[in-house]
C-alpha cells in the first residue's frame, strides 16, 4: 500500500521532508526508542498506486516500533535521509499537528464521501500512540463529521480497545471498518516475524471485542509470506479462528518486497529460513510484486476460505480507488 506521503513527490519536496525530520525536536525517549515531533504539511494523502480500495491515506506516525521484518514502509525513512534500517523502528516521528490539518482538509473537501484509510504505511496504534494520542485526536475530528467512508488498519490490539467509545460514535456516523492484520496464528512464528507486535490471539480477541461493540471488524492476512505463512493448513486455521472471533470479512495478499524492505528481510531470511533464500531471490528478481500461478492459487484459496467460514464481507466491499479518480480536495 503505497502512501502519497512519499510516492510521487519531487526531489525538492524530498529535501524538504529530510530537513523537517532533521529539525524535529526530540519529544521523548524510552527503551532505546526516540520520539520526535514532526510538523506535517497535510494529513490526507492521495493513494497513487491504483491497487488499493481507497482514495486517501492517513499515517499519524513515521516509523513503527513493531519492527515487522517484512515491512515495506521502511522506504519512508529513506526519504528523510535515514538509511540505517533499524532507525525505522527506533526513531519514531509523531505528526503532532495532523488532527488540526485533517479538520481543515475535511471542511474544505468538495466531496464528503472520500474513501480514506488510516494506517496504511505505519501502525496508528503502535506504542507511540500511548505517548502522543494522535490517532485518538484524529478520530475525534472524524466524529465531528458524518457520511464519510474510512477504515483503520492495525495490529495494535490493546490501544484500539481503549478507543471503543469514540469508535462506536464513528460507526454510527460513517461507513467504517477496522482491519486487524493477522499474518499467522502461530505465536512463536509471529514473534519471529513481528517482534514487538501484539500476539495473534490478542489481535483476534480485539476483533471479538470490536464486533461485540457493534463495530464492523475483520482480518487482513497481509502479507502472506511465501514458504513461511502460506500453507493451506495454516491459512485455514487463521480463517477458522477469525470466524470464531466474529470477523465480518477476511482479505489476503501476497508479500511484496520493495528494495528497502528487501535489504532488511533477506538477512532475516538467511538467518532464520536459509533454505528459502534461493527461492526468494528467484521470486523477486524482477519485481517487488509477485504475479502468475502462485499468487492466483493463494488468492483463490483465500477466497474459498472466505466463503467456507462465512467471511465473505457480510456487507458491501469498498470499491477500488480507481473509481474515485474524480474526487478532489482543496488542499
Amino acid at each position: 500500500m503505497l502512501s502519497a506521503d512519499c510516492v510521487g513527490v519531487n526531489p525538492v519536496q524530498l529535501v524538504g521532508i529530510a530537513r523537517m525530520a532533521q529539525a524535529s525536536p526530540k519529544a521523548r525517549e524510552r527503551a532505546g526508542v526516540e520520539y520526535f515531533a514532526l510538523e506535517s504539511r497535510s494529513t490526507l494523502n492521495r493513494e497513487s498506486s491504483r491497487r488499493m480500495p481507497f482514495a486517501w491515506t492517513i499515517n499519524p506516525y513515521r516509523g513503527c516500533e513493531f519492527g515487522c521484518h517484512y515491512c515495506y514502509a521502511r522506504y519512508t525513512h529513506e526519504f528523510m535521509e535515514m538509511r540505517d534500517g533499524p532507525d525505522f523502528e527506533r526513531k519514531i516521528f509523531a505528526k503532532v499537528n495532523a488532527p488540526e490539518l485533517l479538520r481543515r482538509e475535511l471542511r474544505e473537501a468538495r466531496d464528503r464521501r472520500l474513501p480514506i484509510a488510516l494506517g496504511t504505511a505505519t501502525d496508528p496504534y503502535q506504542p507511540a500512540e500511548a505517548q502522543f494520542r494522535i490517532t485518538r485526536r484524529l478520530l475525534e475530528v472524524f466524529a465531528e463529521f458524518e457520511g464519510l467512508e474510512f477504515s483503520i488498519t492495525t495490529k495494535g490490539a490493546s490501544l484500539i480497545l481503549g478507543d471503543l467509545d469514540i469508535l462506536k460514535t464513528i460507526s454510527a456516523r460513517h461507513r467504517f471498518a477496522v482491519h486487524m492484520t493477522v499474518t499467522t496464528c502461530d505465536e512463536r512464528l509471529a514473534r519471529l516475524l513481528e517482534p514487538k507486535a501484539p500476539p495473534p490471539a490478542k489481535r483476534l480477541e480485539a476483533v471479538r471485542r470490536l464486533t461485540e461493540a457493534g463495530i464492523r471488524a475483520g482480518v487482513n492476512v497481509m502479507p502472506i509470506i511465501p514458504g513461511i505463512t502460506d500453507s493451506p493448513g495454516a491459512l485455514e486455521v487463521l480463517a477458522r479462528q477469525a470466524s470464531e472471533a466474529g470477523a465480518r470479512f477476511l482479505y489476503g495478499n501476497v508479500l511484496f518486497l520493495m528494495p528497502s524492505a528487501m535489504r532488511q528481510f533477506m538477512p532475516f531470511l538467511e538467518r532464520e529460513f536459509p533454505d528459502l533464500v534461493r527461492r526468494y531471490r528467484k521470486l523477486y528478481a524482477r519485481s517487488a510484486y509477485l504475479s502468475g500461478e502462485y499468487k492466483e492459487r493463494l488468492l483463490k484459496l483465500v477466497a474459498d476460505l472466505r466463503g467456507r467460514y462465512g467471511l465473505d464481507n457480510r456487507g458491501e466491499e469498498a470499491p477500488p480507488a480507481r473509481r474515485y479518480e474524480q474526487l478532489a480536495l482543496n488542499l
